[in-house]
């Protein structure tokens, strides 16, 4: 199948960038690399280090910069490891890292990949098809309370409850084993009338299921800060994201690595010895343009943050 990529706010964050010929660059979550490219043509005597856990997104990105093989490095693993994948390559401290969070339009359209609630597939949502989990498991073998834990945290849906609940009653006949069939009991927990007012009634049930399978906000909190140290001064880190959950936590940890001394106001000197480790760059997050929005419909809940190294 063709892998269709389009860069989300490419001249936003290559600026954000603020890329240098010589520096050392790294894209955590690769795809289509549409942004890398556009970073290593920047590059003289730099290097970009391009990180994805798919197989097929890898395959893509050396196909992209077949060109600038020199200058690139590409590595299969979770943007989470970042560190011992610097490790690895002997690289202590780079100059920008970008990040392109949730689940590409590739695997979006790859109907058996089970990201779609649109075509019949498995239920799989594995980013990296090597891993145990799958959302079949999550779908079968999660208890009730834990699955309308995550429907309604992770996906922001108010009938969690109901979804859950008819989740388990269909299971107890028999699996439930495509993502139509889950769409099927989606439909059933939820009214009629409700179902009718506008997304598709398991969007937000498909995307908590997604999460909770690539472990996607517990990768991003656990990035973060670990990123901020592996920077040179004045190195960027650019995000984007495309729903509040993981907008709220790339802006709560900017906010606290912003921070210099957390010591009681009654304390007169300060003893926590927290320094301010970043600028922020985006006060506000920058947001797609309508033009894109208009040539690029997926662009339309694209948040991008950016941090400087101090």
């Amino acid at each position: 199948m063709e892998f269709k990529h389009i860069p989300i706010m490419l001249d936003e964050v290559i600026d954000g960038l603020n890329i240098k010929e010589d520096g050392i660059y790294l894209d955590g979550t690769l795809g289509g690399a549409g942004h890398s490219k556009e970073i290593v043509k920047r590059l003289g005597n730099g290097r970009l280090i391009g990180i994805d856990q798919d197989e097929n997104a890898l395959r893509k990105a050396k196909e992209v910069l077949s060109n600038y093989s020199d200058k690139v490095i590409f590595v299969k693993n979770n943007y989470e490891n970042i560190d011992s994948v610097l490790k690895e390559l002997h690289i202590e401290k780079i100059d920008g890292i970008l990040l392109d969070i949730g689940v590409s339009s590739h695997q979006f359209d790859e109907v058996s990949r089970g990201f779609s609630h649109n075509q019949d597939a498995p239920l799989d949502m594995r980013m990296d098809r090597s891993q145990g989990i799958s959302a079949w498991d999550v779908v079968n073998k999660y208890s009730k309370e834990r699955l309308e834990d995550i429907i309604f945290n992770y996906g922001e849906e108010r009938w969690a409850r109901r979804i859950a609940e008819f989740i388990i009653d269909e299971r107890s006949n028999s699996p439930i084993d495509t993502t139509l069939d889950l769409v099927s009991v989606i439909k059933k927990a939820i009214p009629k009338k409700v179902r009718m007012e506008g997304h598709h009634p398991a969007k937000k049930t498909f995307q908590a299921i997604r999460i909770e399978v690539n472990r996607e906000l517990e990768v991003l909190e656990n990035s973060i800060e670990k990123m901020i140290q592996l920077l040179n001064p004045g190195g960027r880190l650019a995000i984007i994201t495309f729903h509040s959950l993981e907008d709220r936590i790339v802006k709560e940890m900017f906010k606290e690595l912003y921070k210099d001394c957390i010591c009681p106001p009654e304390i007169p000197q300060c003893i926590c010895e927290k320094h301010r480790e970043i600028e922020i760059i985006t006060r506000k997050p920058i947001t797609p343009t309508k033009e894109e929005i208009g040539l690029n419909p997926r662009s339309r809940s694209a948040k991008l943050r950016i941090a400087e190294k101090l």
